[in-house]
């Protein structure tokens, strides 16, 4: 499979001919060798005799061996004249032959101060996916440059013997890819990218969220067990949404708080949202009872206290969400389901995979078990690398529309070069186009153990974290600061277009760090860098080797 650059061309929302060269594109990527790179939309203008002279060619393909393919792609009708094919250009007629001869002139022109006198070699051709041609003799090319309606099958097949097997050339190559990278100016413009990603991303993850809710059996206690990304909290937000506009009385309950919180944002009016704890403590108080949070088991006091507190008929609810139920505890369930209507829907959600925490698989007889096994948020590339180093027996499913390029990894080795490291992949990713507020540093470790906690800031940007306290209206506290920094813990049911995951340490990779690392690299949506100890480097490169 070619790699293709730019690596974002699936995001594109095109129509006409760019759509025809976006089909191109799919096709040249799967059609063509590995060692193979494919620039699509590279332009070049020169300056001859005083007069602009503007080239343009659809795809470049270049070889390790420093050879390029031009392909010209002219989609829709062409005419044929005495002088040549013939392509209308906003009720304007342009010689193909002369547009082609232009831009050779201009890419040779170009590539003289790149290449210092090496020769390179220029093939092109001209690739005519919808017209036949009916004369190559008056086509103005040579009939083998041409491709047609009739042959467009061999399109790939006529790149790959333009360029035959020779010896590599890799630092000629590597010029030639950077100038060509540089003619697209590929430092990319990720906000004009983020919300076509999202919606794409949105709509594709919606599949989970339509026909999860076209099931219809009684009594309704559904067990979803769905992988990161792979739309368990559309669903989620579809149910309370189908509850409150039939007026009924929804609950949706999580593990995590800032998980909680960031679903109270977004779910419809009149439906309930909290942590199990929030749900427990906001039960309690209302039934009079005080909570001493000084206890050291003041958790596991009130989660016993709430699973034998009386419920009143009229207090139960129609529809109750359960989601990150793997972290959940077989008497947290138990208690929740008193607050169930008998004829109510249950549905559960859960990840094996984002179990952090001690608990066992719960038993849940009498449900029906759905299970969704594709990810449409996270980059195909961090997919990719988590299934090699897990060796998942079932591996992820990576359906987003987004590469992401390769996980950068830096390596730290004490408190100040993990700062160090840290900020450097903070410069990295502002270098990739991310925005600041795109991008979320997260640690592996808990909060309390958290070298960064001491830290107010990381370079020139103020970190902005969790203060461990709530306001009087119950929303989380910051930290004044515009660099978000979170734990893997607390992250979790939350994403950003790019994270950076930081404070990566263990001994040996086992099963904990293994579900960490998974949570952890599934939090981004187009870009991951992690930044781990020197051992944990040579534990995943020990795994990498079995």
């Amino acid at each position: 499979m070619a790699r293709v650059i730019p690596s974002d061309w699936r995001t594109l929302d095109a129509t006409g001919a760019v759509a025809r060269e976006i089909e191109t594109l799919a096709v040249l990527e799967a059609g063509l060798p590995d060692e193979l790179t494919v620039f699509h939309g590279v332009h070049w203008t020169r300056v001859d005799r005083g007069t602009a002279v503007f080239g343009e060619i659809d795809f470049v393909v270049v070889a390790p061996s420093a050879r390029i393919v031009l392909v010209e792609q002219k989609s829709g009708f062409l005419t044929e004249t005495p002088e040549g094919l013939v392509k209308k250009y906003s009720g304007k007629d342009k010689l193909v032959a002369v547009q082609l001869d232009r831009t050779l002139d201009a890419l040779r022109a170009r590539l003289a101060p790149v290449v210092q006198g090496e020769a390179v070699a220029i093939d092109y051709l001209l690739y005519c996916p919808d017209y036949t041609v009916k004369q190559f003799g008056t086509a103005g090319l040579p009939p083998e440059r041409i491709i047609d309606e009739r042959s467009r099958e061999r399109l790939c097949a006529r790149i790959r013997e333009a360029l035959p097997e020779e010896a590599p050339r890799e630092v000629l190559a590597h010029k030639l890819r950077r100038f060509f990278e540089n003619e697209l100016q590929l430092v990319p413009e990720v906000s004009a990218l983020l919300g076509r990603a999202e919606r794409m991303v949105t709509r594709l993850a919606g599949g989970l969220a339509t026909w999860a809710r076209r099931l219809q059996f009684e009594p309704f206690r559904l067990r979803v067990i769905g992988t990161a990304g792979s739309g368990k909290t559309q669903l989620a937000l579809a149910v309370l949404q189908d509850a409150a506009a039939q007026g009924r009385r929804a609950l949706y309950v999580c593990f995590n708080r800032p998980l909680a919180d960031h679903l109270a944002q977004l779910a419809p009016e009149g439906a309930e949202v909290a942590s199990f704890h929030q749900l427990c403590d906001r039960r309690l108080r209302a039934a009079g009872e005080t909570i001493d949070y000084r206890a050291t088991d003041a958790f596991e006091q009130i989660a016993e206290r709430f699973g034998v507190l009386p419920v009143q008929p009229g207090e139960r609810f129609d529809e109750l969400v359960i989601d990150e139920g793997q972290d959940f505890q077989p008497h947290w369930k138990d208690a929740l389901l008193r607050w169930l209507q008998p004829a109510g829907r249950l549905w559960w959600l859960e990840d094996p995979m984002q179990r952090l925490y001690d608990r066992p698989p719960l038993e849940l007889p009498g449900f029906v078990t759905l299970r969704a096994e594709t990810n449409y948020r996270s980059p195909r590339d961090v997919l990719g690398y988590l299934n090699r180093l897990l060796a998942l027996a079932q591996p992820i499913e990576a359906a987003s529309p987004i590469a992401g390029g390769e996980v950068e990894f830096l390596t730290y080795a004490d408190t100040e070069s993990l700062v160090a490291a840290t900020r450097r992949a903070v410069t990295r990713a502002l270098h990739g186009g991310f925005r600041v507020v795109d991008t979320v540093l997260v640690t592996f470790t808990g909060r309390e153990r958290s070298a960064l906690r001491s830290f107010d800031q990381i370079g020139p940007h103020r970190l902005k974290s969790w203060q461990g306290r709530y306001d009087l209206f119950g929303r989380p506290e910051f930290s004044d600061g515009d660099l978000l920094v979170e734990t893997v813990y607390r992250f979790k049911g939350q994403s950003a277009p790019c994270v950076i995951l930081t404070e990566v340490d263990f001994d040996t990779f086992d099963e904990l760090a293994q579900r960490k690392l998974f949570v952890g690299f599934t939090r981004a949506s187009m870009k991951l860098l992690v930044v781990l100890s020197e051992r944990a480097a040579q534990a995943l490169l020990a795994r990498a080797q079995q």
